[in-house]
């Protein structure tokens, strides 16, 4: 962020203005380009380590193997989560607003001092924090298990469990589960002799594994599933930050004769509908636990349901309110549709209802039932999904456009500028079908994967 500061204050780190009707605009320089790409390099370095870490560590700091801490712990994730958009509405607003509208130099610095500013918290506590000694790499463990699994692949398997390699590695290690058995091959010892040194220990990892090893994997393997299904409800939540503007450009924006709304400000509806959301859920279980002295929560799976139905509707009531805004448009012959932007309200909302319930309840799932040693994947996996949602999004709309044209459509659904000579809402209800498809999915297949404490 300092070095997108230094590029955005200082007019030699960037190509002259392109003056007003004037068609061969002044290049960058390489150099020029270079400091821009440095500053975003770093910026994706840095998000890479943030994001996947944060929510680890902060799970770090709570006891799992009690139910208080757990309780504390699933708390923790609503209010980062909250957090999390509160953040987004500050920088939708404030920074957006002094970038465009006072100094577009200001609206870098001021996320540069945050950062600065949230260094410094985060060392005042250095003295508190529980920090899990890093254990190798998890990835390794898996690849090893991956190899030793097919190395043997065509030897008998042993019923026994006593068959298994399963060393004293510590007192957090996995125990054995009956589940993905496929992979005990990986940890069952055929020969000791060949395959086991003096002290009981394997020679090669690369051919026999530990229990503990093996389970990490099956732990991987075993929330796919589940992971999977969160990715068709970011794909709905997508619309909404790209079509759900377009829908709000070409709509009445004014309040009073003068202010007009930023089609931006839109994004402001599904992260507010979230955080009111959080804030009733928490104060629901904390009256009900002064009330019962028990921690009355909805389960995992019942969010991600709810979250899936939301994201359904969301895709339904957006197929409406677009053919409500293309009709009203097109019947006055007019660009904007006389109809108010606050009509797309429900359709934002619902989105960050499906946010609410889905997302973070899968963001909990990764963090609470993946082994320690596996917390920070737990958090890039999460943030994996947000990405190929998008990505998915995009594949699906490429799909859809090449479809249309093929079949020769009247009106193609996607394409150009003007949403009134596209049917969005056609689009809008295939993927409110996907949603749909996916709950099915959810209800008979991926639940069975769920940890059954949960379900």
């Amino acid at each position: 962020m300092g070095v997108l500061t230094l590029g955005a204050g200082f007019p030699e780190m960037r190509p002259p203005p392109c003056r007003h009707g004037e068609s061969n605009c002044p290049q960058p320089h390489p150099w020029q380009l270079g400091f821009l790409y440095l500053g975003l390099g770093l910026l994706v370095i840095g998000a890479g380590g943030i994001r996947p870490c944060n929510i680890s560590f902060g799970a770090d700091q709570f006891d799992t193997n009690t139910e208080k801490g757990r309780a504390k712990l699933e708390s923790f994730l609503n209010w980062w989560y909250l957090l999390f958009s509160v953040a987004l509405v500050i920088a939708l607003t404030l920074v957006v607003y002094l970038q465009t509208s006072i100094s577009w130099t200001l609206g870098f610095a001021i996320p540069t001092a945050c950062f600065v500013f949230s260094i410094l918290i985060f060392l005042l506590g250095r003295r508190f924090y529980i920090c899990k000694t890093p254990q190798g790499s998890v990835f390794a463990d898996m690849a090893k298990v991956l190899v030793a699994t097919c190395r043997k692949r065509n030897v008998p398997k042993f019923t026994q469990i006593d068959h298994l390699y399963d060393p004293p590695i510590d007192s957090s290690k996995l125990a054995h589960t009956d589940r993905f058995l496929v992979f005990d091959k990986a940890a069952t010892v055929f020969d000791s002799s060949t395959e086991l040194d003096e002290q009981g220990k394997s020679k090669n990892e690369w051919k026999l594994c530990s229990v503990h090893q093996v389970e990490q994997l099956k732990c991987v393997v075993g929330i796919v599933p589940i992971w999977a299904a969160g990715i068709p409800c970011f794909i709905s939540m997508q619309q909404m930050g790209s079509f759900g503007i377009l829908q709000a450009i070409q709509m009445n924006r004014f309040i009073g004769p003068h202010f007009q709304i930023p089609p931006a400000w839109m994004s402001l509806t599904p992260m507010i509908a979230l955080s009111i959301w959080i804030y009733i859920y928490e104060k629901y279980v904390e009256f009900m636990k002064k009330k019962t002295h028990k921690n009355k929560r909805f389960s995992m799976k019942t969010r991600i349901e709810i979250g899936i139905v939301m994201s359904v509707l969301c895709m339904v009531v957006a197929g409406i309110l677009e053919n409500v805004r293309r009709s009203s448009a097109v019947e006055n012959k007019l660009f904007v549709s006389p109809l108010h932007v606050w009509t797309l309200i429900p359709e934002f909302a619902l989105s960050g209802l499906t946010e609410a319930f889905a997302a973070i309840a899968v963001m909990e799932l990764l963090t609470t039932h993946l082994p320690e040693s596996l917390r920070t994947v737990a958090g890039a996996i999460f943030f994996l999904s947000l990405s190929l949602g998008s990505y998915m999004s995009s594949v699906l709309m490429a799909i859809v456009s090449k479809i249309n044209r093929v079949e020769g459509g009247k009106s193609e659904w996607l394409g150009g500028n003007d949403l009134n000579k596209n049917r969005l809402d056609y689009f809008f209800y295939v993927v409110g079908v996907i949603a749909a498809f996916n709950f099915f999915y959810f209800r008979f297949f991926a639940t069975h994967f769920l940890p059954k404490p949960n379900v």
